[in-house]
């Protein structure tokens, strides 16, 4: 049986989670539960994992429904364009970037100082981008430059 506390399913107010279409959730499920020490909650239908405050849903892709008749879902192709992505921030990065690494856990670049934050990326089992940040300037007033518009 499944504790109450565990799932995002609050008493009152609200919880905002994170659903992922991914191609397998066995494998999914047990790189979240790994890199970020998350709690499978469900094994599957769907797949969720707490991570400290938070939870992702896994479950494998489909067409329309009737609460969502015009959407199907499916997980990321190779190259496609990014218009969201997981934001995970954490009190230390370096000892968080060895752990995941360890694990097997691959980033696009070794954590970069942004002057705001420290800050790398990594890509799950179906290449969702997450990015990984510690807080460092911003707590200072330190902010990173505003980017540059080209015309």
């Amino acid at each position: 049986m499944v504790d109450r506390a565990d799932l995002p399913a609050p008493q009152q107010g609200l919880v905002v989670t994170q659903f992922l279409t991914v191609r397998d959730v066995a494998v999914s499920r047990r790189f979240y539960a790994d890199v970020f020490d998350g709690q499978v909650v469900l094994a599957e239908n769907p797949a969720i994992v707490r991570i400290a405050n938070s939870w992702i849903i896994m479950n494998p892709g489909g067409g329309p429904t009737p609460d969502k008749p015009d959407v199907t879902l499916t997980p990321p192709e190779p190259g496609d364009p990014i218009s969201a992505f997981l934001n995970v921030r954490v009190a230390d990065l370096a000892a968080f970037y060895a752990n995941a690494r360890s694990k097997g856990a691959r980033f696009l670049t070794e954590p970069l100082d942004r002057k705001a934050e420290l800050r790398c990326y990594l890509r799950d089992p179906d290449g969702y981008l997450i990015e990984v940040g510690q807080a460092t300037g911003m707590l200072e007033g330190v902010f990173a430059d505003r980017p540059t518009r080209s015309s």
